[in-house]
């Protein structure tokens, strides 16, 4: 279980499991679009105690997932980069266990965040990259992260590039 302090204190960051109560009143809370629960393969929450402060769901297909979040909801006190540390924190629980379930590649909706994917190697990547099970969920953009040596290519999709001027 890894563990970060911020304002709030120590907050532990530890895997959610069904029926992911915790996770989805988050979600409810701060109004952002969360995945049906039958959906949901794994999530991961931020706890300031036994108070849940942040989440993140993932929907998983193959060896690819798709996260939802993260939402945080700090105390109206806390300084805002409080709920940026909580949010970097969840996706470094992410990235952490990744690897160990098989998945291979993550897409997430940038949400405004792009500060925190960046920082972690997420890049834009075009809609096409998404496999179809994860296609048709909301928001705007796509990013992407591979984990190990695997490199984004996007050869033999789309115009072949010699025709792509014409």
């Amino acid at each position: 279980m890894a563990r970060s302090e911020t304002t709030l204190g120590a907050i532990a960051y530890r895997p959610l499991t069904g029926p992911w109560s915790e996770a989805l009143e988050l979600f409810r809370f701060a109004g952002a679009p969360a995945p049906a629960v039958d959906q949901i393969d794994s999530g991961w929450g931020a706890w300031d105690g036994e108070r849940a402060r942040g989440a993140l769901l993932a929907e998983r297909a193959g060896t690819s997932a798709m996260l939802h979040g993260p939402v945080v909801v700090a105390p109206s006190d806390a300084p805002p980069e409080t709920a940026f540390e909580i949010a970097g924190g969840l996706l470094a629980a992410v990235l952490e266990h990744a690897a160990g379930q098989g998945v291979t590649t993550l897409f997430t909706r940038p949400q405004g965040l792009d500060r925190i994917w960046v920082r972690n190697g997420f890049i834009p990547v075009p809609e096409a990259e998404l496999p179809k099970a994860l296609r048709g969920r909301p928001g705007v953009g796509l990013y992407g992260w591979r984990g190990g040596a695997a490199l984004w290519s996007t050869m033999g999709r789309g115009v072949p590039r010699a025709r792509a001027g014409r």
